[in-house]
């Protein structure tokens, strides 16, 4: 193990969560395949995010995108009702709405690369249902200006409307937040309901799952009905999540700390036999879901997220740290820090930590491989990320979000992982103001 890491490159997204203990648990469920689906620990995992949270109901899925189609069900969203959320999103956050043959009304955003409240007030129409908002990187939201909205909000009497949208239910995607707070109040708890994910790059990590979260008694029951309903995945994709922390660490990841090339060769191949799965399939890049969502959080992944979840606090410590690091360095350079902004009545998780820059992004990621650094996270370049996803299938109209579209363009996220250390981050930093100036 020692001398796989000793090859383990600077990274992003290569399984950034995955430790010893990781490793050493997923490698010891792959032999006991009797607790691959069901098993005590999915409703011990719940039972802590309730009380962790301070929630009525913690229902577990196996991704966060199926959390947020349980949500949707539960709210009754029908045919032609408009979901708002902003740009610069995940396209596993627009596929459910586009599943439900609802439509997604794409909202700017403003200087922290979440939703603007002025944007969504022009865009909420009398078939607005939901507005859902992402705490982008772990940074909260103006969640107080888009609760007033979604609650209170009357069309200017100019439009041709004959009454108000009040009411709209408000939808928390928590999906970069978990442990994030708002005015002493933990993100996901403001709204109606709201999902997590528990994805390979997410706070905590058990390669796919997410749990859904709410206080409201109707659609709480209506979740748990979603859910029973609902069958376990396959053994063979439950395998392919517990062979994923193992071979990411002692195959793929030392394989790009030798040469990136290889890297993606090896990566390609353990996906095209299916030894791994991707973390966004090719049919959702088209506007799909694919058969394996929804489906319940099998047993096998909450001990791998349970693992997880009790090293949150360390986590999410050392992200501030490493976020704070990089705040301090660049503050004088030609680099845009939107997240270098006052705190105040916010605690950020700081998954990511953007940077924006007026040079091509492409060549800075192309320069920076060349020393084992791999930034490239696929959340740029366009206003629905990856980028490889068909955005007319998404039912984005270019224009309609001019700030994000240009955000996209020109940001480059940096890693706060708990796999970074304070020399991978000074290494990132050294290369950025080298190539600034």
């Amino acid at each position: 193990m020692n001398f796989c890491q000793s090859f383990r490159p600077i990274s992003i997204s290569l399984s950034p969560n995955t430790e010893k203990d990781d490793i050493r648990l997923a490698l010891k469920l792959i032999f006991q395949p009797w607790k691959w689906k069901k098993g005590n620990k999915i409703k011990e995992l719940e039972d802590d995010f309730k009380k962790y949270l301070g929630v009525k109901y913690a229902i577990s899925f196996n991704a966060g995108r199926s959390g947020l189609m349980a949500i949707l069900e539960a709210i009754e969203i029908k045919p032609g009702d408009e979901i708002l959320l902003q740009a610069l999103t995940c396209n596993s956050a627009i596929n459910p709405i586009l599943k439900m043959r609802a439509k997604p009304i794409f909202v700017d955003v403003d200087d922290t690369l979440n939703l603007d409240p002025e944007d969504l007030k022009k865009k909420i129409t009398l078939k607005s249902k939901a507005v859902m908002i992402q705490h982008t990187f772990g940074w909260p939201a103006q969640i107080e200006d888009i609760l007033k909205i979604a609650r209170d909000y009357n069309p200017p009497t100019s439009l041709p409307l004959k009454r108000a949208p009040n009411n709209l239910y408000l939808i928390e995607d928590c999906a970069h937040s978990l442990g994030a707070k708002y005015d002493c109040k933990f993100c996901g708890t403001l709204g109606n309901a709201a999902f997590f994910s528990f994805g390979r790059d997410k706070i905590i990590s058990s390669v796919f799952g997410g749990m859904v979260i709410t206080n409201d008694e109707k659609i709480g029951e209506r979740l748990k009905s979603f859910q029973k309903k609902l069958s376990f995945p396959s053994n063979r994709w439950i395998f392919q999540q517990l062979l994923h922390p193992i071979l990411m660490s002692y195959l793929v990841s030392p394989a790009y700390g030798l040469n990136q090339y290889l890297g993606r060769i090896l990566l390609g191949i353990l996906h095209k036999l299916s030894i791994l799965s991707k973390g966004v399939y090719k049919k959702e890049k088209r506007g799909e879901i694919p058969k394996y969502f929804p489906k319940r959080f099998p047993n096998a992944l909450a001990i791998l997220a349970l693992n997880q979840f009790r090293k949150l606090e360390k986590f999410n410590e050392h992200r501030k740290e490493v976020a704070n690091f990089y705040k301090e360095e660049l503050k004088d350079t030609n680099f845009t820090l939107p997240l270098a902004k006052s705190l105040d009545e916010k605690i950020p998780t700081f998954m990511r930590y953007p940077i924006l820059t007026s040079k091509n992004t492409d060549e800075i990621l192309k320069k920076v491989r060349k020393l084992k650094i791999y930034l490239d996270d696929g959340w740029r370049k366009s206003p629905v990320v990856p980028p490889d996803t068909d955005i007319n299938k998404m039912k984005y109209i270019f224009g309609s979000c001019p700030r994000a579209e240009k955000l996209a363009k020109s940001i480059i996220n940096l890693p706060t992982h708990i796999n970074i250390s304070k020399k991978d981050a000074t290494k990132i930093i050294d290369f950025l103001k080298k190539y600034g100036d």
